[in-house]
Formats: C-alpha cells, structure tokens, sequence
C-alpha cells in the first residue's frame, strides 16, 4: 500500500496511491489517491469517499517525524572507501533535525556556510510504533513502511567541524518521498533493491541494497539500543558510491525499485 500526504490547496491529508507501476514504482497517468480519514500512523487506514488525480494534487513529505531522523554513515563499503573511511565495526549514527525534512519538489536550498554541497541518495524506514531495545527478527513489528531520501550533506563542513550535526542538519537537508510503501519485507532489500540517483538525468549513483553492510533489522536493532524510537521516527540506511557536489539549479532524482523517484531541485536561499 503506497499511503502519500498531499495538499490539493488547503489543509494537508492523506491517502492511498492507486493504479499500476513500473518497475520503478513511478504510478500510470491515470492513478489516482484515495483519501483517507487522519494520519494512519495514529488512526489507521479508514478510506473516505474523496478521490483526486495524482496528478492534481501536491504531494507533500510522507511523514513529519515527531522525534527524530537518524542517519546511518559509510553503511555501503564502496561509499566509505570513495570518502577515504574504513569500514565502521557497527553502525555509525548521527541524527538530523525533523525541521530539515522537506517533500517532493520542494527546494533544497544552498546555504552561504559551504561552498561543497553533495546528494546522496538513500533509502528510508519509516517506525510505525513506539519500541526499544527491538531483537533483529522482531524488526517487522515496528515498521510502517518504506521511502525514498536524500541525506544532503555541507561536506565541507563535516570536514572542518568533525562530527555531522551542522553538515546534514540545515533546513531542507532531508527530501523524503514520494509516500511510503507499507507492504515490503525487510528480506526485500536484504535479496539486493537497486538505488539510482541522476543529476540533471545523469546517473551519477547506480546501487543495490544487497551492498549495506548492515542490513535493516540489524539497524533497527542498533538504534534501538540506544534510544527509544516513536511513531514517524525515519531511520536512513546509508547512501551507495558516487556521492557528489549540486549547485545551484540542478535536478536529482533519486529512484527506488519499488518506491518511485524522489525530485528535488537546489535553490538559493
């Protein structure tokens, strides 16, 4: 089930992306969203006798995370080895500020503070319940779903400041989207998904989830260790090689088998 938030000029709302995708998970012209009543995280899936034309309508970020973001780094070997990193012996996590999260279309604009602004395409786990200390093989439970990210990143900055906070928390450093697929296992990616990001419709990332060094339940697992994870918290499992530099006015489309295309263009601020 692909469950978008959308806008068609008013308040925001939810609901269900019908109609057939390709391989990509892009919808036909004809698909259409069926809304439904409050956000399913809370309330469940009650559909509501409202249809739009995807078309029509604004998609806006499938999930507003009450909590947190956190991101995972130098989780694809090839990735830390094009950054001059070793391979981490667990999980290397940092958090991204739910202020930075923005949707599909909407501008990632380019702050004055770096002059190294880089994409990296990744995908998304979306937590569906409250939960700590979660055992791998009981990570199904508290999934809601699956989406497309771009864990935008001032390298520059992370650089010179040696930690993550600043690099990958600005307003906009994280474009989710375009809805989350709820209907996926783990062991989907686990078999090897492939990620694609293009620039200005260049493939500059050509990845497979097969590649993360460690997979989803094994994150889920990690992060819960640490801290108690809510409803809406969205985990990124790292980004595969080919990481580079946006300017101002270019296009990346990041694109998940399974889960469509997340397009965002750069903007001044």
């Amino acid at each position: 089930m692909r469950i978008a938030r959308f806008t068609t000029g008013s308040e925001p709302s939810y609901g269900v992306v019908t109609g057939e995708v390709d391989e990509f998970g892009q919808p036909a012209e004809d698909s259409v969203v069926v809304a439904i009543a409050g956000d399913p995280l809370y309330v469940g899936i009650k559909l509501l006798d409202q249809e739009h034309r995807l078309s029509d309508v604004r998609l806006l970020a499938p999930v507003l995370p009450r909590s947190k973001v956190v991101g995972i780094g130098r989780n694809y070997a090839a990735h830390a080895a094009e950054m001059g990193n070793d391979v981490p012996s667990e999980p290397l996590m940092f958090l991204k500020p739910n202020t930075s999260v923005v949707g599909p279309g909407d501008p990632i604009y380019y702050p004055r503070q770096t002059q190294d602004l880089h994409y990296e395409g990744e995908l998304a786990v979306v937590i569906g319940r409250i939960c700590r200390d979660v055992p791998p093989e009981q990570a199904t439970d508290v999934i809601h779903g699956y989406t497309i990210a771009n864990d935008v990143t001032a390298r520059d900055l992370q650089r010179s400041d040696g930690q993550f906070t600043r690099a990958k928390g600005f307003d906009s450093f994280c474009p989710l989207g375009p809805w989350i697929e709820t209907d996926l296992d783990p062991q989907h990616f686990i078999d090897g998904v492939r990620v694609q990001t293009h620039l200005n419709g260049e493939v500059v990332q050509d990845g497979s989830t097969a590649d993360m060094i460690f997979d989803i339940p094994a994150l889920i697992a990690h992060v819960s260790s640490v801290m108690t994870l809510l409803p809406g918290d969205v985990i990124l499992t790292g980004t595969p090689e080919g990481v580079g530099p946006m300017q101002v006015d270019d296009e990346v489309e990041i694109s998940i088998a399974g889960l469509g295309t997340l397009t965002n263009k750069v903007a001044t601020r």
